[in-house]
């Protein structure tokens, strides 16, 4: 009743009586000032963001700023009369009046800046002015990154990616799920899972039973961080029909290559009533090619910042001819032969039992200028949910997809639908008797895949080390912050 009368009282109140804030400059995010602005010159604005450069000319102070909101940064003219200054690094808040500059471009003429933290140079900041840093040394200083500006463009274009993924997918008739970071299966079952407990040790004791070991006692069972969220989206698929899972991912690898992390982000997607290879290469590819699309559109100044930097004139002229180009598909059998075809290039000897490494991978990428799905694997060197094929029981249908400068960049199958055979090869029926229950109960065809977002971040980028398109990166003696 109280809320009430009061809602009341506000909605009679004389407007007379309730003050009017004015507010003589109307505060506005740089990226709104660049390219096709909303404001126009004689405009009264304000600024807040980074200084990126100082020049000191004859009269003025000219004042490059970045609020992190877009590529271009923006420039303010300080006459000298109003005896103000700034430095490198530090953040200011400045406002002012717009006025064309010389090559047509909205500037601001400052009536009055603020500093609100300085940023002394000689105490230890990091990066200074007009230098350029290797990938190495900014990634000692992960805490400071985001005053790097190809660091900035990285990440709003990461952004951007995801956002085109997701309304892809959205579009697409797709429903994200949440899948459980903490699981009690190794998906994958290589053994490279964190194994999860409470750091309490008193409070383990505490929860101890009979028959469940110490370590185990919180969630009467083994528990890890999950390697992929695949199996419960197939779950979910059964009933749901197309589901996707977007989030966190471990891996507990000894291993520093340029393609690895310990944690890392991964799309994962399941689509029932799915029966072959063909159409789960159709779907990658027109998602692929679409999100690129979207991504390039929205994000095109800051792909082009970072491209820059990473790649050579040859490499930028032609960076994504192949999203006019179908993606050749060929079989494992082909594939080998292609690498056996070209051994004399490889450092590595072509094992057909053992799969395909990354420096084959890359020269048959190579071989087909682009993108290419490899299909229809040996069923020994992949794994237990994969189905086998009807026409040749010592392969599965399953497909890799190798881009340039990567290698695999999503690994996917049609998944197991045989009641029978699924149970000879479950890795431990205990753990998964449910999964075995998906194809008792209503069963329909499946099929899905994992694409590692960053591994797509990396090639659209043309960023050679993984740990540069993620802003926190962690991998094997490392979990810096």
């Amino acid at each position: 009743m109280a809320c009430a009368r009061l809602l009341r009282s506000l909605l009679t109140r004389n407007p007379a009586r309730i003050p009017v804030v004015v507010r003589s400059y109307h505060h506005y995010r740089i990226k709104d000032l660049t390219g096709d602005s909303v404001c126009k010159a004689g405009d009264k604005i304000n600024v807040k963001g980074w200084v990126k450069s100082v020049r000191n000319m004859k009269g003025n102070l000219f004042v490059d700023v970045n609020d992190g909101s877009t590529a271009t940064n923006f420039q303010l003219v300080i006459s000298k009369d109003k005896q103000l200054d700034t430095a490198y690094g530090s953040s200011v808040d400045a406002s002012g009046v717009l006025v064309a500059s010389p090559k047509n471009q909205l500037e601001l003429q400052v009536d009055s800046l603020k500093e609100i933290g300085t940023c002394p140079l000689s105490e230890g900041f990091p990066f200074y002015p007009k230098k350029s840093y290797p990938p190495e040394y900014v990634r000692n200083h992960l805490h400071l990154r985001s005053r790097v500006s190809t660091m900035c463009s990285t990440f709003r274009a990461r952004h951007e990616a995801q956002r085109a993924f997701n309304e892809y997918l959205h579009q697409n008739g797709f429903i994200q799920i949440h899948t459980p970071v903490l699981t009690s299966n190794d998906c994958e079952g290589a053994g490279e899972a964190f194994l999860v407990k409470p750091l309490n040790d008193q409070l383990l004791k505490g929860m101890a039973k009979a028959n469940v070991a110490l370590e185990h006692a919180y969630f009467d069972r083994p528990t890890f961080l999950t390697v992929s969220g695949q199996l419960h989206l197939e779950a979910m698929s059964h009933g749901l029909d197309k589901v996707y899972t977007f989030g966190p991912t471990f891996r507990a690898e000894n291993c520093k290559s340029n393609i690895h992390l310990s944690e890392f982000y991964m799309l994962e997607l399941e689509e029932a009533f799915m029966e072959s290879v063909e159409e789960l290469a159709d779907r990658i590819e027109d998602m692929l090619k679409r999100v690129t699309v979207q991504m390039l559109d929205r994000s095109e100044p800051d792909i082009r910042l970072v491209r820059k930097q990473t790649s050579s004139d040859a490499e930028r002229k032609d960076a994504f001819g192949w999203l006019e180009k179908p993606f050749p598909r060929l079989t494992y059998d082909e594939a080998i032969a292609v690498l056996i075809a070209n051994k004399d290039k490889l450092k590595s000897p072509v094992v057909p039992e053992e799969g395909i490494n990354k420096e084959q991978e890359l020269l048959l990428v190579e071989h087909c200028q682009g993108p290419l799905f490899v299909c229809y694997w040996p069923k020994e060197i992949k794994s237990f949910y994969m189905r086998e094929n009807q026409q040749n029981g010592n392969l599965v249908d399953a497909l890799d997809l190798l881009v340039p400068h990567v290698g695999e960049l999503v690994g996917g199958s049609v998944r197991e639908d045989s009641y029978e055979r699924l149970q000879r090869k479950l890795p431990n029926t205990d753990a998964l008797r449910w999964y075995l229950d998906l194809r008792k109960f209503g069963s329909v065809t499946t099929a899905g895949f994992g694409l590692g977002f960053e591994r797509y971040l990396s090639w659209v980028l043309n960023v050679h080390n993984i740990k540069d398109v993620i802003p926190f990166p962690r991998w094997a003696h490392n979990c810096v912050m």
